[in-house]
């Protein structure tokens, strides 16, 4: 029967490699992508030995924490080892869910001296990614940290050593960079499909309180309940404030905003698509349009970035959008523009367009040609007609390339599926500490753009500010 779902499985991928894929050319691979899905969809079948099992420690259980551990376990042979967060509704929570048996703990350092724990989950306010990923490293421990990688660049450098000092595994949790719609688009970049790439839009809109983070705050929330002293640690001293500890994301003094939660998502991507380092010069402007509850982070933001020329592609501008209250209900999606096309990524689902350019330069119609007197109109018209051929005269057709991904399927998943496979068999991850701090320092900057209202410089190739 397993090997009936399995043959089932691997043909009806081998059918959306042949019928999403409306057109090809001759330099794609056009069931590449569906032999990498297959090649998952069938690693979570296989069976699961007692040494490949998996431990994990999740230390922050909040929103992002839940989707991160309930994804983590859907990978076979990854078992939980331990829960900490500081808020005791949530340890409470952990408790309720996976029984009272279960270690939980409001400082992480316990759960980092778990010997049988393997990993962890870093899933915390941003600004205490920097200090628990070090720790973790420091203590044997694979390290999953959700993005940004960094609240400040300069917590950048000692991570990536710590990483590299550690030989474990560090994956940052922008889960896009494992969608095969993804890297469906790069292949089709990389295969000159669009032209030379010139333009990125990127837009990640909402419209809703929750999207804006406004999340549902606990009767019981106090310094004591959520452990304050503990949370500012990594901070200045603070009075406490429910808002900083349950909405923190918009609030400087302890998250990045949209910049560090959205940003990053479309530069992650766009930087996995395009081979591309990072920009070299970074502006950002925003404003409070409505969420106007205290928070010191903008609602609306937008950038402008420009990514220099290198080996894998042309010099580049990239426009940054986030509405936090979008009239369009909201909206993720990034296009890639050529000189002969573009790419709409939504999701994990891929359309390219194109539009090529007649052989033969403009003449007549809105020119200045009808300026001129009429003889020497019908002069340059004779030379015209002389030179060029009505077919060069007409833009070349080239059909439109549509991909859709398997119904029900799950970068998250994906992105986990990766993390565990590189502990167990050594092989490299995509979203790694330096990958990680290329996409964390221009999102930061945008941050610091804004609020200095300047342009940032930065050297891609070096990550440092110039």
């Amino acid at each position: 029967m397993k090997n009936e779902t399995a043959n089932s499985r691997r043909k009806f991928l081998q059918q959306i490699g042949a019928t999403s894929l409306l057109a090809s050319t001759p330099t794609m691979a056009t069931l590449g992508l569906s032999a990498n899905a297959e090649e998952r969809m069938l690693n979570y079948e296989k069976k699961i030995t007692s040494n490949d099992k998996i431990r994990i420690g999740v230390i922050g259980y909040g929103v992002q924490g839940h989707f991160d551990l309930r994804t983590a376990l859907k990978v076979p042979g990854v078992e939980l080892g331990g829960i900490c967060d500081l808020y005791t509704g949530r340890i409470e929570n952990a408790k309720e869910q996976f029984g009272k048996e279960l270690f939980t703990t409001t400082n992480y350092q316990d759960l980092l001296d778990k010997k049988d724990i393997d990993a962890v989950l870093i899933c915390t306010t941003d600004v205490w990614h920097a200090r628990i990923t070090v720790d973790a490293l420091a203590k044997g421990k694979h390290v999953y940290c959700e993005k940004p990688m960094v609240y400040k660049i300069s917590e950048g450098y000692p991570v990536m050593e710590a990483a590299k000092k550690s030989g474990k595994v560090l994956q940052v949790g922008s889960q896009r960079v494992s969608s095969i719609g993804y890297a469906k688009a790069k292949e089709l970049v990389v295969a000159g499909e669009i032209g030379e790439l010139n333009m990125v839009n990127a837009v990640y809109d909402r419209q809703s309180s929750i999207g804006a983070w406004e999340y549902t705050i606990p009767k019981d929330a106090n310094a004591l309940t959520t452990n304050w002293g503990k949370f500012i640690e990594a901070t200045e001293k603070m009075a406490f404030d429910a808002k900083k500890f349950f909405w923190w994301r918009a609030f400087k003094e302890v998250g990045t905003g949209v910049a560090g939660d959205l940003f990053i998502h479309l530069l992650s991507g766009t930087h996995f698509m395009t081979n591309s380092k990072g920009p070299e010069n970074i502006y950002s402007t925003g404003q409070f349009s409505y969420w106007k509850d205290g928070r010191n982070l903008p609602d609306v933001m937008s950038g402008v970035l420009q990514y220099p020329k290198n080996k894998d592609h042309a010099a580049f501008l990239m426009t940054l959008q986030v509405n936090f209250i979008s009239g369009t209900g909201g909206q993720e999606t990034i296009r890639l523009i050529g000189s002969e096309g573009v790419i709409e990524v939504n999701g994990n689902n891929i359309t390219l367009k194109h539009s090529l350019m007649p052989e033969a330069p403009g003449f007549g119609g809105y020119d200045s040609l009808f300026t001129f007197s009429k003889s020497m109109q019908e002069e340059m018209q004779k030379e015209y007609d002389a030179k060029w051929s009505s077919e060069q005269r007409k833009r070349k057709t080239k059909e439109d390339i549509i991909f859709k991904a398997p119904a029900g399927y799950d970068d998250h998943l994906d992105h986990f599926t990766n993390f565990f496979d590189s502990i167990r068999t050594g092989k490299p991850v995509i979203e790694d500490a330096e990958f990680g701090f290329r996409a964390a320092a221009p999102a930061l900057s945008c941050n610091e753009s804004f609020l200095k209202k300047k342009i940032i410089l930065w050297d891609p190739i070096k990550m440092k500010l110039k």
